[in-house]
């Protein structure tokens, strides 16, 4: 209990002292931008510029994520935006809890914590909560930032072969459609650039119907 109680302090000091909405993520706009509006999943929503994305563009979002402020200023946001009623606001510590419903996307973005997380048990679970011909898009961090809450030299960053080989999805019932590195010029909370690294993994479910 005091390690989901100090995971959950940490993000809520994390968003109470971050100012702003967000962006959405790159790769999540371009792999979303040519798909159909349907439901969607934003696990770890934080500053929420991704659920904000997809909900403007016709998607039905669950914003998910273990800070209850993240929680609310995407909500308020959606408000604001006349948005909200494509927007649901979920707070879960996703080492315990996991939303309900079944998607045809769900968006995991740099889901990293410092705290213990059995991430390739929640991922297996996301994958299962897809529909079929659903996508799983998975994008983390391949390389530090100079804006990183996490500084150890020594982090070692899964490589996309490597994040599918823990979730360790039956080929029959899911595809991995694209595991690359790529590499873009970044921008950080304060200003800064930097060229980063990130890790994605694309996984589809297959759809049983065809």
């Amino acid at each position: 209990m005091t390690e989901a109680l100090d995971a959950e302090s940490f993000w809520e000091q994390h968003y109470r002292a971050r100012r702003g909405g967000g962006h959405a993520n790159p790769l999540l706009q371009e792999t979303a931008e040519t798909l159909y509006p349907g439901d969607a999943l934003d696990l770890g929503c934080g500053a929420g510029g991704d659920t904000i994305w997809l909900a403007r563009r016709g998607w039905r979002v669950t914003a998910a994520d273990i800070s209850r402020t993240a929680v609310e200023r995407v909500c308020a946001r959606s408000q604001q935006l006349g948005i909200d009623d494509r927007v649901i606001g979920e707070q879960h510590d996703l080492a315990r809890s996991f939303p309900n419903g079944d998607f045809d996307l769900i968006s995991a973005q740099y889901f990293h914590t410092p705290y213990a997380l059995d991430r390739a048990r929640v991922l297996r679970t996301a994958a299962h909560a897809l529909r079929p011909g659903g996508l799983l898009l998975i994008v983390d961090h391949g390389s530090t930032a100079p804006w990183s809450w996490n500084k150890d030299p020594d982090t070692h960053y899964p490589s996309p072969g490597e994040i599918a080989a823990e979730l360790d999805l039956d080929p029959e019932q899911w595809a991995v459609l694209r595991a690359d590195m790529p590499r873009r010029r970044a921008g950080g909370p304060g200003g800064q650039t930097a060229t980063v690294t990130d890790n994605v993994l694309l996984i589809q479910r297959h759809d049983r119907r065809s």
